[in-house]
């Protein structure tokens, strides 16, 4: 009774959504399981493949984030596979799979062709991508990727963000930026025009730290926003 208790907090967000009670049907699966969405998958002209272990503090990034990227994306294009249905598979990756380079060169701009260096980024999706692609040419299956830069904006529910999981996060430098609105817009376009193929970056605004702290400063004027040694600091709580 426990579990079917926290089941349903779980998925309550869902359910909440517009039209979710006449079109939405929920299936239980598992990335790390070979098979686990032969069922789901079954009858299906698209396959949206947005999961991803979330980068954090791990003990063992391979085991606990590479490994299972790569594991998990591969067990869904196998069910892809399975099923004669198929037409198309979206799958996200992230701008760091392009961004991360050893050659960088500030004169030679970065595009779809670009990839980051596997040795400078082990946790970050650059395997999970590449090894999406050669399953992808060897079983002639139509994939498109969409690699987004830093995602804002809302989540579903709030509690579900991976930045809320700990008290503060911070960077430097500058960074790319895309609401989760557009985001998903860009993948249902890349799902619903024909001539689609290959990899897509998907940014908007890109903004460095002194920018960013005017910006949201001047929209926000009541929420304290610390900056030190040109690094900016957000809480999460």
């Amino acid at each position: 009774m426990a579990d079917e208790t926290d089941n349903h907090k779980k998925l309550k967000h869902l359910w909440q959504l517009q039209g979710a009670k006449e079109g939405l049907q929920l299936v239980k699966a598992d990335l790390m399981v070979d098979g686990s969405f032969d069922d789901a998958i079954m009858g299906c002209d698209g396959v949206f493949h947005v999961a991803s272990p979330v980068l954090g503090p791990k003990s063992n990034p391979k085991a606990e984030i590479l490994d299972p990227a790569i594991k998990g994306t591969l067990n869904v294009l196998k069910s892809c596979k399975r099923s004669s249905s198929v037409k198309r598979v979206i799958l996200t990756s992230s701008s760091a799979a392009v961004r991360v380079r050893e050659d960088f060169d500030p004169n030679v701009p970065l595009d779809e062709s670009s990839w980051s260096s596997v040795e400078l980024c082990q946790r970050l999706q650059v395997e999970a991508e590449k090894a999406a692609w050669e399953f992808a040419k060897e079983n002639a299956m139509d994939l498109v990727t969409v690699l987004p830069s830093f995602v804002i904006g809302p989540s579903l529910p709030q509690d579900l963000c991976s930045t809320r999981e700990s008290e503060k996060f911070s960077w430097h430098g500058r960074m790319g930026y895309v609401h989760i609105d557009d985001a998903a817009l860009c993948h249902i376009l890349v799902y619903e025009e024909p001539s689609a193929q290959g990899r897509y970056l998907c940014s908007s605004v890109v903004l460095d730290n002194n920018d960013l702290v005017s910006l949201l400063g001047e929209r926000y004027p009541s929420l304290p926003i610390p900056k030190r040694c040109g690094c900016v600091v957000f809480s999460c709580d």
